[in-house]
């Protein structure tokens, strides 16, 4: 059963790949699910209205989101494969450079997503968000594919 978003928004995701294991909830987004924080949305706006982590430069660029997880203690990995004892994240980009999602590994190998504003759900792979569709203005409306793998020893 699809939740609050739209199917054109992720053309991948098909009903048997993912369940729902949240409400929806805009009290924080992607990258701050991907890290643990239920508390606040991570986003390197340039209005500083929302949370980024302190010496980080706030640029929506893989770096900096790079930047933003190492202060939580997550270095750079190889890949995405299941590591005992290691918790995985996965930064998504769309073909022009532009962050757009981080995924967590999960302890038994699947991938927790806060899907935009929308519920958080399990995902068995990465590749059930990968995609990019344009709207009218040509803008990316995806989240393009996974361009980066973070670790850190899980708690």
């Amino acid at each position: 059963m699809p939740g609050s978003w739209t199917a054109r928004e992720f053309p991948n995701l098909k009903d048997s790949d993912y369940k729902i294991t949240s409400e929806y909830s805009e009290e924080y987004n992607c990258l701050a699910w991907a890290v643990g924080d239920v508390d606040q949305r991570w986003d390197p706006d340039e209005m500083d209205q929302y949370y980024w982590p302190p010496g980080v430069p706030r640029e929506v660029t893989v770096a900096a989101v790079v930047a933003a997880f190492q202060t939580k203690g997550f270095e750079p990995s190889p890949d995405s494969s299941l590591e005992e004892g290691i918790e995985k994240i996965a930064i998504y980009a769309t073909s022009d450079g532009r962050p757009t999602h981080a995924a967590r590994q999960l302890k038994n190998g699947h991938w927790t997503s806060k899907l935009g504003n929308c519920e958080d759900v399990e995902h068995e792979t990465l590749d059930c968000l990968t995609g990019e569709v344009r709207d009218a203005q040509g803008r990316i409306m995806c989240y393009g594919r996974p361009v980066c793998y973070m670790r850190r020893p899980r708690e």
